[in-house]
């Protein structure tokens, strides 16, 4: 598979790093300008997942895709990822899982047992099956296509998002 990504105006962007000085502010901006081009992904594979959720069962897993900053060692590097809350994991450290309740203003919190975690999609694990298939059922991907086919968009928003980002904090200095 190849995938091509075109980035203009670069050079623009690295004056503007130059000026700015403080590393930890231009990550910072790079954060959030990376939550925001995520945000993309985010959306087509609630839209994906939508099409195929059974819509007789509690759980439903677009409701549990969410974005969430991932870990590296270097300091200089940006993570951001989307995945479904909830993991993909079921053995004997896992938390169980339970639909979580709304409630309204004044109401008291959903109490759950030690061990429990509540998600607005309820216990999702069985995403993995459905993404990347059994030997009994075919693969159906909504998350993979949802970065796919999105890839010049998300690029395209992040030089976007990170040039205004550094303009505010230029501003601020």
């Amino acid at each position: 598979m190849v995938i091509e990504i075109e980035i203009t105006g670069v050079d623009e962007i690295e004056r503007k790093l130059r000026a700015l000085a403080n590393p930890r502010l231009a990550k910072n901006a790079a954060k959030r300008s990376a939550r925001k081009a995520m945000a993309i992904v985010r959306d087509a594979a609630r839209s994906n997942a939508k099409g195929i959720d059974d819509p007789e069962t509690a759980e439903m897993i677009w409701k549990n895709i969410a974005i969430s900053p991932g870990k590296t060692r270097d300091q200089n590097a940006i993570v951001m990822r989307v995945g479904v809350n909830g993991g993909a994991g079921a053995n004997k450290h896992s938390k169980n899982i339970v639909v979580k309740e709304r409630r309204k203003k004044g109401e008291a919190a959903q109490v759950l047992e030690d061990n429990t975690i509540a998600l607005p999609g309820g216990n999702t694990r069985h995403f993995r099956y459905v993404e990347l298939g059994t030997s009994e059922m075919p693969p159906t991907p909504f998350m993979r296509p949802a970065l796919e086919n999105n890839i010049q968009a998300v690029t395209d928003s992040f030089a976007q998002n990170f040039s205004t980002e550094l303009d505010k904090e230029l501003a601020k200095l």
